[in-house]
């Protein structure tokens, strides 16, 4: 039986359904992730420029992602930079990863941005091979990271 996936860009009012992203992105990476203060979360889903896509089954976030427009100096629309993604292990490989991508596309096409982009760590075969799988456009580039305390 196939399971009915619903994504749904994450309004001003969905301050549970943010937390609950927030709760699978720790569960999924592993990560102690405090959560912030509701009135922080309040802000970000208030925020012009930044997208969460959540994908839902039953009416629990199952996966989900977290966008930032980046306007470019070389043109006049906006790239995308997916800063997390992710699907709850138990309904990983399932098309949960590609639906939330499909539904970015269809997104970005719709406010004329120009492409989306994310990274993957070198050492996640996973995501890379996902990535891979869905075809995305590899490129060779090394992230560099700056403390600022």
């Amino acid at each position: 039986m196939t399971q009915h996936i619903e994504t749904k860009v994450l309004q001003n009012s969905d301050l549970d359904q943010l937390k609950a992203l927030i709760n699978l992105y720790r569960d999924v990476f592993k990560e102690e992730i405090k959560m912030p203060s509701d009135a922080y979360l309040q802000l970000l889903l208030e925020r012009d420029g930044m997208t969460f896509l959540i994908a839902m089954l039953d009416g629990a976030v199952v996966g989900g992602l977290t966008a930032h427009d980046l306007p470019s100096t070389y043109f006049e629309a906006n790239e995308v930079y997916v800063y997390d993604l992710a699907v709850a292990t138990e309904h990983q490989r399932k098309g949960i990863g590609r639906q939330l991508l499909t539904a970015l596309r269809d997104l970005c096409r719709e406010k004329g941005e120009s492409e989306f982009f994310l990274q993957a760590d070198f050492d996640d075969d996973d995501a890379i091979e996902f990535y891979r799988a869905v075809h995305g456009l590899e490129e060779k580039v090394v992230h560099f990271s700056f403390d600022t305390k």
